[in-house]
């Protein structure tokens, strides 16, 4: 858990991957504890010490077993082995105190590793337990003592543990926004890829809405013009043969424009009757519990008709969820001798209708603004009752199509 090394998992070496920063510092650890060992052999040298041999010798120890745990893959997965690979180095270290007080420069490292290797708390008590014995040592080594033989090994080993604590609050921060880009990110493909669908949705709704209420109407309008001539015309007269195959052509180009527009329809009402997908709407609703009840005698209703009257179910039920905080909802579908009925009640805490706003405002697509707007395209009426603390009753009516009353 050092700034040179990649954090490991709790208790143990580091595993992720290491950065780009993660390398240049470990390369810093490396040089750092090489070059104090360079140091301290070369002095020893240089200035012809007695034990100049024992000195050259314990650095390339320590040297050795330094980069025999760097190499090993064991200490780099496994605590107990970089315990183990730590226990060395320090038995390394401690030989080399023995024969030289430069010694003392290699507890820096020594404390990151310690603090990398070691859980926080054996971290931190191995660091004061090394720094001791860098200040034992050099005591060993000087007649003379002096306040920075104190200051330097227990200053190290402070700076050491806040450089330690504050990366770790670093990193987790790092880690922090990291989690939550990726959350954003995957976000907002979901918000892309549902903008996408409520696209094509309404895309296919307007599409069959012109169709049913252009070019249906207008076929449906020939054909019964062209049936009005038929009777006009005398039986024997040689125009009938050519009006019957023009209304047979509208009437297959009528059906062809029907199949194109029930293509068209919403995924809901696919494969059921408007009833069978309210009523999996309630069953599927999360939150309070939502019942279905139906009234009336079921007829087939016009596509643009089904569809107003479950996307304004949809619409309501939504708001329920998200704003009523309502432990029980009812939606009820009623067919009666020249209307249709929905009707959607909850017990939720209730609102101001006044203080709705009454018209959409670009903030999303289902507000009771829209559902108004769905049913007043169909010449229906919407109703919304409510008030605080008393829950909410939407109601749309809409009168049947003459096709729908035949």
């Amino acid at each position: 858990m050092t700034p040179l090394l990649p954090p490991p998992a709790p208790g143990g070496p580091g595993v992720r991957p290491l950065t780009p920063v993660s390398r240049v510092l470990r390369l810093c650890l490396h040089a750092l504890l090489f070059g104090l060992l360079a140091l301290a052999a070369g002095r020893a040298v240089a200035d012809s010490a007695p034990q100049a041999g024992w000195v050259v010798a314990a650095c390339a120890l320590l040297a050795a077993v330094y980069l025999a745990g760097v190499r090993a893959p064991a200490v780099h997965s496994s605590a107990r082995a970089g315990a183990v690979w730590l226990a060395g180095l320090c038995a390394a270290w401690a030989a080399l105190l023995m024969v030289s007080p430069d010694g003392l420069w290699i507890a820096f490292p020594l404390y990151f590793l310690e603090l990398h290797l070691l859980r926080l708390r054996w971290g931190v008590a191995a660091v004061a337990a090394t720094a001791a014995a860098a200040i034992g040592g050099f005591l060993a080594h000087s007649s003379a003592v002096t306040p920075g033989a104190f200051l330097g090994p227990l200053l190290g080993g402070a700076v050491a543990v806040a450089t330690v604590l504050g990366y770790q609050a670093l990193y987790r921060e790092s880690e922090r926004r990291r989690e939550l880009i990726e959350e954003l990110i995957t976000t907002r493909a979901e918000l892309a890829a549902a903008e996408r669908s409520a696209g094509i949705l309404a895309e296919r709704e307007r599409l069959a809405r012109e169709i049913h209420d252009t070019l249906a109407q207008g076929l449906s309008s020939i054909q019964l013009l062209l049936r009005a001539a038929e009777r006009s015309l005398p039986e024997d007269s040689a125009a009938l043969a050519h009006i019957g195959r023009a209304r047979e052509a509208a009437q297959e180009n009528l059906a062809e424009a029907r199949r194109f527009v029930r293509a068209l329809t919403p995924p809901d009402l696919e494969h059921g009757s408007l009833p069978a997908a309210l009523e999996r709407l309630c069953t599927g609703a999360p939150g309070p519990r939502v019942r279905f009840s139906l009234s009336g005698t079921p007829r087939p209703l016009p596509t643009p008709y089904e569809v107003a009257l479950l996307r304004i179910a949809q619409s309501a039920l939504a708001n329920v969820v998200r704003h009523a905080g309502a432990g029980r909802a009812e939606i009820t579908l009623t067919f009666m001798d020249s209307s249709v009925t929905l009707d959607i009640v909850d017990d939720g805490k209730g609102f101001d209708p006044c203080a709705a706003p009454s018209a959409p405002s670009g903030e999303g697509g289902f507000g009771l603004p829209a559902m108004r707007s769905r049913a007043e395209s169909l010449s229906g009426l919407f109703t919304v009752e409510s008030a605080p603390g008393q829950g909410t009753a939407v109601a749309v009516t809409l009168p049947l199509p003459a096709e729908a009353l035949s």
